[in-house]
């Protein structure tokens, strides 16, 4: 899918503080119709995500984490894959440097670290040579799809 500056600015838009469909097509002088019709576009294609965004400093008992993965061979993909599907995990992501594979992981006082790695990283430790975790202690423009 080819993404003009129109649908940029759309997706600008919608990145920020909450805006209506008719005040973004007002801004962009194009009419409310086109607006949705590439914003459907735009997720059809996967290129955009809508979804309720939580900060997770706003929310008592919860807590984010980054998990660096180490792995004892060279299968990142298959196994970043196979660790998006634990519970907590927002977020998985392929990275170069001291470790392969970082997820990024929300916890509540229900399912804490200890759960986290108890029953579900501890299912997944095939292949894993080593993590190291990096506890967030504030983010800063650090919005996150609720996932507990």
């Amino acid at each position: 899918m080819r993404i003009d500056e129109t649908s940029l600015e759309i997706i600008k838009r919608l990145s920020g503080e909450r805006q209506p469909l008719a005040q973004i097509a007002e801004e962009l002088h194009i009419s409310e119709g086109t607006v949705r019709n590439r914003i459907n576009k735009l997720e059809q294609a996967g290129v955009l995500c809508r979804r309720g965004l939580v900060d997770v400093d706003a929310l008592p008992g919860h807590m984010a984490l980054l998990v660096g993965v180490k792995l004892t061979n060279t299968n990142f993909v298959a196994k970043a894959r196979e660790l998006e599907s634990m519970r907590g995990v927002v977020s998985v992501m392929v990275v170069t440097g001291s470790f392969d594979i970082f997820l990024l992981v929300m916890l509540d006082e229900n399912f804490g670290l200890l759960e986290f790695f108890n029953a579900e990283l501890a299912a997944h430790a095939d292949g894993i040579q080593s993590t190291e975790t990096f506890v967030v202690y504030k983010g800063f423009n650090f919005n996150l799809p609720y996932m507990l």
